[in-house]
């Protein structure tokens, strides 16, 4: 854990910080401001698009993607960035999402540039691709799906798994040996069916568990309404604060606000790793164009939506019902908001946490699968899908502390080769 910490404060110290946000914003001015086609984009996300050959429909890109992203990260990641980086840090994972739509943009017009047709008519890409047949790279293409394949045991087994057997452990007093045995379970029998029965689960599932997720929501800012604007000022006057923290210097506070602020929103919407790409390349949409307006909303649900949502209720929980936030775990504050919930409030969040958990844990399935295919082709998928397995129940037992620092790590290796190739090759990507 020493080691860790060190590390990660170096990796996110101020250099990657402003690699990060000068990505996003180069992305944004050089790209013509691609957010403002938002509704644009919305509407290709739900119609029909040309057809490429095999592959997966827009819709289904997209709903894989949301499915890898929308997890913990919106939940217990957004409450350990309030615990850790003050209610500022609300904003600035809002604004990783806000100006991290256009580097999505760019990752995934790159990835459906660059992609390749399998034998059996299905399309693989992601950054790895975009290293080794944009850059002409494969060093940095291994490299990269090697930590892709380490994300996916990482972020996509350990913490989702880690974080639902707490919260079952916590509601209903079950051993994480159990919710671990089931996560796994379940996630094998997806698996077995390959790429089109993970994404028809999360065409199906991904929207009706966010809808009901944001029904709660709605429901604890219509009991904290008269703290709202307070909760609002709070977070804007908190994020830009450069009060001394405890015993340190002048900005500590901004400094932490920014570094987890950042670093959650990034974990969530993984805009700057280039993971969503992997998905955007299944698509048969033919125009990379057409493909990175679509992939691009997903940074919008995911962060712009959930995670500010998820922020707002946190915050204005602890300024409606001080003692409710007092002394809980890192991991806690959205709990202790949702305990509030009429009718059995920590049921409805440990479920619909055990459901964003199930999804991510089948969405990232497919991005280590496509890293394990770049690395040593076909033969060796099998192989990974039990291991991914194993792993899931692995993840059940071990402390959230280190999950949540060894998932910072594997983020900050992912960003440096994935924003490389974007800053190359930005002259092949058109707004």
């Amino acid at each position: 854990m020493a080691l860790l910490y060190k590390l990660n404060d170096l990796l996110w110290g101020f250099p990657l910080l402003v690699l990060l946000l000068g990505t996003h914003v180069y992305f944004t001015i050089k790209l013509r401001f691609p957010q403002k086609n938002l509704l644009y984009a919305l509407k290709l996300s739900l119609g029909r698009a040309d057809n490429a050959g095999s592959g997966l429909s827009p819709f289904s890109a997209l709903a894989t993607t949301l499915a890898a992203t929308l997890g913990t990260g919106n939940i217990v990641g957004v409450s350990t960035a309030v615990a850790l980086g003050g209610p500022g840090a609300v904003f600035w994972c809002w604004l990783t999402g806000v100006l991290g739509m256009a580097t999505a943009y760019g990752e995934c017009y790159l990835s459906v540039l660059f992609r390749t047709r399998n034998a059996d008519g299905m399309y693989a890409g992601g950054p790895m691709y975009v290293l080794r047949n944009g850059l002409h790279n494969n060093f940095l293409g291994t490299c990269y799906a090697v930590c892709t394949l380490l994300a996916a045991f990482g972020v996509g087994c350990a913490t989702q798994a880690n974080s639902v057997t707490q919260a079952v452990q916590a509601s209903f007093r079950l051993p994480p040996q159990l919710t671990g045995a089931a996560l796994a379970l379940l996630a094998g029998v997806v698996l077995i069916g390959g790429v089109r029965s993970i994404a028809d689960l999360c065409e199906r599932t991904v929207p009706a568990i966010s809808l009901v997720y944001l029904s709660g929501c709605a429901l604890l800012l219509v009991r904290c309404r008269s703290v709202l604007p307070d909760a609002c000022m709070l977070i804007l006057k908190d994020a830009f604060s450069f009060r001394a923290a405890a015993g340190g210097f002048g900005g500590a506070a901004l400094q932490r606000a920014v570094r987890y602020g950042v670093a959650r929103g990034l974990f969530t919407n993984e805009a700057g790793i280039g993971t969503s790409a992997i998905a955007a390349a299944a698509s048969r949409v033919s125009s990379p164009r057409i493909q990175a307006y679509v992939s691009m909303t997903a940074v919008f649900w995911d962060t712009v939506v959930m995670c500010l949502v998820t922020g707002l209720v946190v915050v204005a929980n602890m300024l409606f019902d001080p003692a409710s936030a007092a002394g809980v775990p890192e991991t806690g504050l959205t709990a202790a908001a949702f305990a509030h919930l009429p009718y059995a409030g920590d049921a409805f969040l440990t479920v619909s946490l055990a459901a964003f958990a199930v999804t991510t844990l089948i969405g990232w399935s497919y991005f280590g699968e496509k890293a394990t295919e770049y690395l040593v082709g076909p033969k060796g998928i099998p192989l990974y899908k039990l291991a991914y397995i194993l792993m899931i129940y692995l993840g059940a037992v071990v402390p959230m502390r280190l999950v949540w620092e060894s998932t910072d790590l594997i983020n900050a290796l992912m960003v440096v080769p994935n924003v490389l190739a974007l800053y190359r090759l930005r002259r092949q990507i058109r707004p």
